[in-house]
């Protein structure tokens, strides 16, 4: 079978550093492929390379054939190479059909014809099995639906090979369905999907073949029945990792935080729930379910209508995240590079950033490098050094210096929502143990994941949402994936 795209000897040069290094690729009409690593492995920059983000070093790409010349996106997209990032390249103030066919609008003399734009936007969206009016604005979609207007855009240019990038990370699970019987219907008409994921069990469902790199090197090209979990994560980082979930057995103590009763308008309808120490508390639920909204309304980042919050058996008053972080509670946002850390400062900046060390009202930077440098070995956040830009981490050393600050604030209950996404299997694994030890140490802990895997071996209790309210409350023997979306969605189990 001729593949549609080939890569020989493909390079890609930054200043001190080799992204990618003389890759051979072959990617096959009707096949999911997908390119498993850790971060840095040179996977994006792989996808970049071949969607003419970025010029290669050496090397050449053949697609359907025919040798390319690099001439930036918009010529990939003429040889039928589209791009589904992860955070999705959609004109929100626009409509769904003008994203659709935004600089190639249907007409004529300069006029756009509206009309037919509307009506090939429909027929485009009932293809990737969205039934949405083709004059909504884009501002106005779910995630799910911004993501198939997303695969549209790639239908809409006749893509021969579809790249995705973490195309799962913000689904629930049924939506994670859906967008699979979306990727097969595509293969099944004879595209190509490149599909980049650190999500283990998605790899096993949705795969055909699996390439894995490590340093910017391909080490492996197999199909996906010659794999295990195991083999796929010796391959991605080079070792054997042990258990991805180690959770320690800790005396859980007496209940740090219980909160009574807590409303905002329809988003949160009178929640209740208590974390105890050395606790890890779950919480689960589809997305918009409240999971979140729970957890920013505690720590003050959302004003909330009425309820109590109770830290230690003493009333709060949390009017803002001061507050919270002042009585000790810390929040770890899902959203780390918008909300979690400022990207421009350096790692010893951000570790401090919310306790300053101050004396007479001057900032000590000695003594911020020197936490700094404490909590980095204690962490193991790689960076050469702690002055360096934040936003030049890893996903899992940024995710680690988060951790860093909040432990630094001396909180006593911590709020990690969605800590695992977007870092590699080494890191969610660091990630785990660290939150473990966390528990350990007799901190209260609420884990916050759409991945139920993540929740079930980590939790000691998982409390499940559903449209704003607390649907349940499962203790660990009552653990199993059926019952959580039982409670989440609101039908029965199958008996």
């Amino acid at each position: 079978m001729e593949p549609i795209v080939r890569l020989r000897g493909v390079s890609k040069e930054f200043p001190g550093v080799v992204a990618v290094d003389g890759v051979d690729l072959d990617i096959l009409p009707g096949e999911v492929h997908v390119v498993a690593g850790e971060n840095g492995a040179g996977k994006s920059t792989l996808m970049k390379l071949l969607s003419q983000v970025e010029r290669p070093t050496a090397g050449e790409i053949y697609i359907s054939g025919e040798r390319v010349e690099f001439h930036g996106p918009g010529h990939a997209q003429r040889l039928g190479v589209a791009m589904v990032y992860q955070e999705f390249a959609l004109a929100p103030h626009l409509s769904v059909a003008e994203n659709l066919f935004l600089g190639r609008e249907p007409g004529r003399a300069g006029f756009v014809n509206r009309r037919a734009e509307r009506e090939e936007a429909r027929e485009l969206l009932g293809r990737v099995g969205l039934e949405i009016d083709p004059d909504r604005l884009v501002s106005t979609l779910t995630v799910a639906e911004q993501q198939r207007v997303e695969i549209a855009k790639a239908l809409a240019i006749d893509a021969k090979v579809v790249i995705m990038d973490e195309p799962t990370a913000t689904l629930a699970e049924k939506e994670i369905e859906e967008l699979f019987g979306v990727i097969r219907d595509l293969t099944a008409h004879g595209r190509a999907v490149l599909y980049i994921s650190h999500r283990l069990d998605e790899i096993f469902r949705i795969a055909d073949r699996v390439t894995v790199m490590r340093d910017g090197k391909v080490v492996a090209t197999l199909p996906v029945e010659e794999l295990d979990e195991a083999g796929l994560v010796r391959l991605m980082v080079g070792r054997e990792i042990g258990n991805l979930y180690p959770k320690p057995e800790v005396e859980i103590g007496d209940v740090l935080l219980r909160v009574r009763g807590l409303s905002r308008g329809e988003k949160l309808k009178g929640c209740s729930f208590e974390v105890r120490s050395g606790e890890i508390l779950g919480f689960a639920g589809l997305v918009g379910a409240g999971r979140t909204e729970l957890a920013r309304a505690v720590f003050g980042a959302d004003p909330v209508d009425e309820g109590e919050i109770e830290l230690e058996g003493r009333r709060l008053r949390i009017r803002k995240p001061q507050d919270a972080i002042e009585a000790g509670i810390g929040y770890l946002t899902e959203d780390r590079k918008g909300e979690g850390l400022a990207l421009q400062l350096g790692v010893d900046q951000n570790i401090t950033l919310a306790s300053l060390p101050t004396w007479l009202g001057f900032i000590g930077l000695g003594r911020e490098r020197s936490i700094a440098e404490r909590r980095r070995e204690q962490l193991n956040i790689r960076t050469p050094s702690v002055r360096r830009k934040v936003q030049v981490l890893s996903g899992g050393n940024q995710q680690k210096v988060v951790v860093a600050r909040w432990l630094e604030t001396r909180a006593k209950v911590l709020f990690f929502d969605e800590p695992a996404r977007g870092i590699d299997v080494g890191a969610k694994a660091e990630m785990f143990s660290l939150i473990g030890e966390l528990a350990r140490e007799g901190r209260g802990i609420v884990l916050i994941s759409s991945y139920l895997p993540e929740l079930i071996n980590m939790c000691d209790r998982i409390l499940v949402m559903r449209d704003g309210s607390v649907a349940g409350v499962l203790e660990r023997e009552e653990f199993s994936e059926e019952r959580i979306i039982a409670l989440a969605t609101g039908v029965k189990e199958p008996v």
